[in-house]
């Protein structure tokens, strides 16, 4: 079978003319599909991710002009072009301002047809490419791989640019799997130590012998086993920064010496004399509450507020829901290249699973999730039969109302979180059909198509296709 030339969506309210067109550029080598109205080709949009979509400009309900409107944010990369009977002016010049590539008149001329199409497959191409180079910048971007549109991590980066270029020490706290040490990594390449090295030490890892060792070296003899000296992560750090992760679980006198060098930033190696001066920046990590460690006597008051200066805390997945979406497709494309798959999205029913599953293991748990959905994939897209168990149908943010472990709550939640809750609850007790759960709920379609972007699903993935009749 020859290759593919690229794939055409075929949208048009007469089914002589879309079977008319899927023939003629079927014959030509590129792979088709069709669809009666623009509600109908947003649905097709996830699962076939059209390069060049052809629609026709008068059509009842979604129209070509309206389309246009949605493609631009649900498909950016695909390139349109417009057909029409009712060739005028205005109607050419508002498509083109709307995004179109080129303007077709009914009949069409089957030799100017095709031209147009090589041109917009042309554009196509170079869309795609473009996007790749910038997704793989924007990977590589100052902020690594963090991935945050929501409100919450949008503040939480902007204070780290601002925090960066200090000297002050850092503390990051966070659930386990939030990203803390992202951030930390993220708070040394924008400061005046980016240069410098940016050294890890996992503090609860290592018994408090080592632990001390780890951190300021050893001499020769220093211990059975120490056959010459090494120097520990702080001479490492040096010019640079040191991030501390699982402070808390710092033994009571090695804090009396890490308090020492964060006062006077100097120590002796373990068995030595010599007094070794570093400049090094302090970062700290937490997943649990110093204060109340503070309280309970377990950690060190004086060495809490030095290294308490500045604190960022890492909201869990739970509460930046809307980056749900992006983060599953980060690590979907991550994946995918790493085991040499071609895969192009989620379904509708994964994406609502994921989106109400409650991530108690926050990113790392979402991140592990799809990475064993990539590898259990066979064809182009990621199936509830590829989720873990306990993810689908498991533990939910959102309850149905009446149910045990009650989550919606009245007082208690604002308008915008009950509409959310009625608009996928709505979908799953439907099956996903966006069709029947705007009747239910008695809002349009598109209205459902929104929102579903705003929860972190993709516009386009809502698969109206199913809905047709």
């Amino acid at each position: 079978m020859a290759e593919s030339k690229g794939k055409v969506l075929i949208v048009d309210d007469e089914s002589n003319a879309r079977g008319a067109l899927t023939e003629i550029l079927r014959e030509e080598g590129y792979e088709t599909e069709s669809a009666a109205d623009g509600f109908k080709a947003l649905g097709k949009l996830g699962t076939f991710a059209p390069d060049l979509i052809l629609t026709d400009l008068k059509m009842p309900g979604l129209d070509g002009i309206g389309l246009l409107d949605e493609v631009r944010t649900a498909s950016p990369t695909s390139v349109v072009v417009v057909m029409t009977a009712f060739a005028t002016i205005d109607s050419a010049v508002d498509a083109i301002k709307k995004g179109a590539e080129n303007y077709l008149t009914k009949p069409l001329d089957p030799s100017s047809l095709l031209a147009v199409v090589e041109r917009a497959m042309e554009k196509a191409r170079l869309r795609a490419e473009t996007a790749l180079l910038r997704a793989r910048l924007q990977e590589r971007n100052a902020f690594g791989h963090i991935v945050g549109e929501h409100s919450a991590m949008q503040e939480l980066l902007r204070t780290v640019e601002q925090v960066a270029p200090s000297r002050s020490s850092v503390l990051v706290v966070g659930e386990s799997g939030t990203g803390k040490e992202l951030i930390a990594s993220a708070l040394h390449r924008h400061s005046t130590r980016a240069a410098g090295p940016f050294v890890r030490l996992h503090c609860a890892s290592l018994a408090e012998g080592l632990l001390e060792s780890e951190l300021f070296g050893h001499e020769r003899g220093a211990f059975t086993g120490a056959v010459g000296r090494r120097e520990g992560r702080f001479k490492q750090a040096d010019g640079g920064t040191l991030l501390l992760d699982e402070v808390s679980e710092i033994p009571a006198s090695t804090q009396v010496k890490l308090l020492r060098v964060l006062q006077e930033r100097e120590f002796e190696r373990v068995g030595g004399n010599e007094t070794v001066h570093v400049d090094v920046r302090i970062i700290a990590a937490s997943n649990v509450d110093l204060r109340e460690r503070v309280r309970r006597g377990t950690f060190r008051e004086d060495l809490f507020y030095r290294l308490n200066v500045i604190t960022l805390e890492v909201p869990p997945l739970r509460a930046r829901r809307s980056d749900i979406g992006p983060l599953a497709h980060f690590f979907l494309r991550r994946y995918a290249s790493e085991n040499g798959k071609r895969l192009e999205g989620f379904t509708d029913q994964v994406m609502g699973e994921m989106l109400s599953y409650l991530w108690p293991g926050n990113v790392r748990e979402l991140e592990h999730a799809v990475e064993r959905a990539v590898v259990l994939a066979k064809g182009p897209m990621i199936g509830l039969e590829h989720l873990a168990s306990n993810i689908r149908g498991g533990h939910k943010a959102l309850e149905p109302i009446g149910s045990a472990g009650l989550k919606v709550q009245i007082p208690g939640m604002s308008i915008t979180d009950l509409e959310r809750v009625a608009i996928l609850e709505t979908l799953k007790s439907v099956g996903g059909s966006t069709s029947k759960a705007a009747k239910i709920l008695g809002i349009s379609p598109r209205k459902i198509q929104y929102k579903l972007h705003e929860y972190g699903a993709p516009a386009g993935t809502v698969n109206y296709a199913s809905d047709e009749d």
